[in-house]
């Protein structure tokens, strides 16, 4: 069992998501069961699984639960140039949202390479 608020990509992936429900307070009312929610859950998704993944018997079940969490950071890439080209954040808060998507990816493969199974 390992503890995930030791890991750095956790970490990062916690900080995007409450960055993403920051900025989604400012997107339409009419989103708030669409887009808005859509990107929070996705957001929530990839922290959730790094946690549930740490929390698993073997590093096989724990890169299942990476994998996931980097298919929910995928999800989060789109939904957020979405949100971009919807006119629902600005371009610099896209640029830092990307950025910070990016990394997580970039961090989820590398873990998802060095785990058997």
């Amino acid at each position: 069992m390992k503890d995930f608020k030791q890991l750095l990509v956790w970490e990062k992936a916690h900080i995007l998501t409450k960055d993403i429900y920051k900025i989604s307070i400012g997107f339409p009312r009419e989103e708030i069961y669409g887009l808005t929610s859509q990107l929070k859950r996705a957001s929530v998704s990839i922290p959730t699984n790094i946690a549930e993944g740490c929390g698993r018997g073997s590093d096989v079940d724990f890169k299942r639960f990476i994998q996931i969490s980097f298919a929910s950071a995928s999800e989060v890439e789109y939904l957020i140039f979405l949100s971009y080209e919807l006119k629902f954040i600005n371009l610099e808060n896209y640029n830092r949202l990307n950025e910070q998507v990016i990394e997580i990816k970039k961090m989820l493969a590398g873990l998802i390479n060095i785990l058997k199974g």
